[in-house]
C-alpha cells in the first residue's frame, strides 16, 4: 500500500491558479500594498469612519471605498447611494 505524502501546499497540477493569476506576480503585490496603504488610516480616523459607516448601515470598507473613489462622505440623507452600495454586496450564506 502506497501512502501519499503531502506538506499541505498547493497542488502541483496545471489546474491550480494562484491568487495573483497566471500572468505574473508583480502587479498582485503592488495592488495589495496600495490597497493596504489606502485603507490604513490613523486610529482616530478609522474609528470615526467605522462609526459613521455603522450609523448608515455600511461596512468600514464600503464607506472608505466611497471616500476614496468619489470623495464623498455619505450621511443619512444619501439613501439612494447607500441602497445602491448594499445591492452590490455579494450574497452571504
Amino acid at each position: 500500500m502506497t501512502e501519499r505524502l503531502s506538506n499541505g501546499g498547493p497542488p502541483l497540477d496545471d489546474d491550480h491558479t494562484p491568487p495573483w493569476g497566471r500572468n505574473g506576480i508583480g502587479r498582485y503585490f503592488e495592488w495589495a500594498a496600495a490597497k493596504k496603504k489606502a485603507f490604513d488610516a490613523p486610529y482616530d480616523v478609522a474609528v470615526l469612519r467605522a462609526r459613521r459607516a455603522a450609523l448608515i448601515g455600511l461596512t468600514y470598507e464600503e464607506y472608505t471605498l466611497e471616500i476614496l473613489e468619489r470623495g464623498r462622505y455619505l450621511g443619512t440623507g444619501d439613501v439612494d447611494r447607500i441602497a445602491e452600495i448594499k445591492r452590490k454586496r455579494p450574497i452571504r450564506y
